[in-house]
């Protein structure tokens, strides 16, 4: 009797694959959002009041927020017991791998390497930054963002952050183009240098971008730290003969 070939394993290496992609997209447009502070304080208030709906439904409703983050950290659970599939389970093989990798000084290999180590951080890291947009959804905005990220010292988890997330979304994509795309065999050494020069531009550009983002927030909260806990309120809406208090 012929054996069943198990598709377990090729399934759940599929689901990780595209677990990761997910995470990888969101994490690539949340920036991009989050990096509306560059173009000021009522840029980035318009971009929390579309994420808490208030375009579409005429009043904000963070509890919006809260879901988003409720699916992320949904996909982060997933993705990281998919991934713990492949990483060292004991100190034994960690010690048989680094010995491995040393041995054979491959740039893929150390790659892997290092979305290991960002992985592991970032399950925490990323963990305690969706807790507190999961409690706090209407904690979000040009104060009161500044506010956490300045005087609530969360700059210093933001700054490990910025460089895990990032580190591991460069890898991440790299290695999936790696494994996924159709690439022929005899211009595969060509296309991985190619891969790989995107992938250090993609990541500089993003570390770029996140530095900057996170400076502007913690020069807003460093100037704002005598009023902790006051709501930006924009300019349309002090302009405007109706103007009323705002929340962010």
């Amino acid at each position: 009797m012929t054996g069943q070939l198990d598709r377990g394993p090729a399934r759940a290496d599929l689901l990780q694959s595209l677990t990761g992609l997910l995470l990888v997209l969101f994490i690539w447009g949340h920036m991009m959002f989050e990096s509306s502070i560059l173009l000021g304080k009522d840029a980035m208030y318009w971009v929390t009041k579309m994420f808490e709906g208030e375009p579409l439904f005429g009043k904000p409703y963070p509890l919006l927020v809260s879901g988003v983050a409720a699916i992320i950290f949904s996909l982060i659970a997933v993705h990281a017991v998919l991934a713990l599939r492949k990483f060292p389970g004991s100190l034994r093989q960690y010690r048989q791998f680094s010995a491995h990798m040393g041995a054979m000084r491959h740039a893929d290999t150390t790659l892997w390497y290092v979305q290991v180590v960002t992985g592991f951080a970032m399950f925490f890291l990323a963990s305690a930054h969706l807790l507190v947009v999961f409690l706090q959804p209407d904690n979000i905005g040009p104060y009161a963002s500044s506010d956490r990220i300045w005087s609530g010292r969360f700059w210093i988890l933001y700054a490990l952050l910025l460089v895990a997330v990032h580190l591991h979304a460069g890898i991440g994509i790299y290695r999936l183009a790696m494994k996924w795309a159709p690439i022929p065999a005899a211009g595969s050494k060509a296309m991985r240098r190619r891969l790989r020069f995107a992938m250090w531009g993609i990541i500089v550009f993003f570390l770029g971008l996140g530095s900057a983002s996170l400076v502007t927030y913690m020069t807003i909260g460093r100037d704002h730290a005598d009023h902790v806990g006051e709501r930006y309120i924009p300019s349309y809406r002090l302009n405007s003969h109706h103007a009323v208090p705002a929340s962010e």
